[in-house]
């Protein structure tokens, strides 16, 4: 594929409209770095913030060339030979789109970097492959996660409003005055359950009614295509995966057991154990580990689908404490440690211990505990001890 073709591609992506809207993301990226990768799931936003870039940057429009290797005009083409004959006419900015669609992307991005004077950014819609190839790229590339929207963003999507984003610590220890300041402005529970219907994902915007659809095909995309194609699984086994959601979005994470799980796939626990490890790295559910001690022989780390949306798509009936616990881990997962814990539902960070559950939600299991908070549902304001679950939405 000729170059001139591929900057007329270019110039057509680059020319489209483009969101206002920045995610957290953006402001926290340092643009002046040579190479630099945005990994994170199909629908999280990643091709809008390269072309904000692109469109923000001091850099002439005619110096930029924008790909994306999902596109038929680069089938079989390569990077490497792209980027050189870019760079031979004054190129200055190469972004790569949907990256994980090229093969041999690592090796590539390895040569560009050490041979040319050209700033790379590139993205990936698998988490997996840009993993698998991390230590390639470990020493050149600094390498973001762009996760689905936080409650918080989608209320300034909604709102047009701007508001503040608060620490772990500053939610335990101020949580009854940031929701004092936040209530002035929003209901929050009205924001709350509308994001757990339709809101992770920042595609919602274009049609309400088409979303849940436009998730199904991220789901099967990141199925059929991703998983299957980088690691290699039997396409006759795809419907075991997508089996494991449903199960994850119908049943209780504490009615879950190896011989349940695995019998309903009809898999062995170690075939049935990658198949996890590969959903997990691709974003569509949450292995949440044990602490030290904490792993039963019979009993596998705890299982969240990725977001609340999920459930609305997978099944008809979502378990209630299933979308409590998704809501509150993929929250907390951006920037801090979790893992589950036998004197509550989970530890974050080694030190706070948290009990999920609805407004009536009693504490018995933390008594004595200095560290340990109620996280309540269908509650706008807490008390004490006892934070409103929607609040943790505030953390990026």
């Amino acid at each position: 594929m000729s170059l001139p073709i591929l900057q007329k591609i270019s110039a057509q992506i680059l020319s489209r409209p483009i969101p206002d809207y920045q995610r957290w993301l953006y402001k926290k990226i340092d643009f002046k770095g040579k190479l630099i990768g945005i990994k994170g799931p199909r629908g999280a936003g990643k091709s809008t913030l390269l072309r904000q870039y692109a469109s923000l940057c001091e850099i002439e429009p005619s110096k930029i060339l924008f790909i994306s290797c999902d596109h038929p005009a680069m089938a079989d083409v390569s990077l490497y030979d792209i980027a050189e004959a870019f760079y031979a006419r004054g190129g200055k900015l190469l972004i790569v789109d949907e990256i994980h669609k090229n093969e041999n992307f690592s090796t590539a991005l390895k040569s560009i970097y050490d041979i040319f004077d050209l700033q790379v950014i590139f993205s990936g819609s698998s988490a997996l492959r840009l993993e698998h190839a991390q230590g390639d790229l470990s020493r050149r590339a600094v390498v973001h996660f762009l996760g689905v929207l936080s409650l918080r963003e989608f209320i300034e999507i909604e709102t047009g409003e701007v508001f503040q984003s608060y620490t772990l610590e500053e939610i335990l220890n101020d949580h009854y005055d940031i929701v004092f300041t936040i209530m002035k402005r929003i209901r929050p529970l009205e924001q709350y359950n509308n994001y757990l219907e339709y809101g992770c994902y920042p595609f919602y915007q274009e049609s309400r009614s088409d979303y849940p659809q436009k998730l199904l095909e991220v789901i099967s995309l990141t199925i059929d295509a991703d998983l299957c194609g980088i690691f290699n699984i039997d396409p006759s086994k795809l419907d075991k995966l997508k089996k494991v959601m449903y199960m994850l979005c119908s049943t209780s994470p504490y009615e879950l057991n190896i011989s349940k799980l695995s019998g309903a796939v009809g898999t062995s626990w170690p075939t049935l154990s990658k198949y996890l490890e590969r959903m997990d790295a691709g974003s569509l559910i949450h292995i949440v580990r044990g602490g030290s001690g904490m792993r039963a022989v019979n009993k596998p780390d705890k299982l969240l689908l990725d977001n609340p949306n999920m459930f609305n798509v997978l099944c008809a009936s979502g378990d209630i404490g299933s979308i409590r616990e998704s809501f509150f881990v993929s929250q907390l997962t951006m920037s801090n440690q979790i893992h589950y814990h036998d004197k509550g539902d989970f530890i974050v960070n080694d030190k706070y211990v948290f009990e999920i559950g609805g407004s009536s939600k009693k504490g018995s299991q933390l008594e004595g505990n200095v560290n340990g908070y109620i996280v309540a549902d269908d509650i706008e304001i807490g008390d004490e001890r006892k934070i409103p679950l929607w609040l943790f939405g505030f953390l990026y």
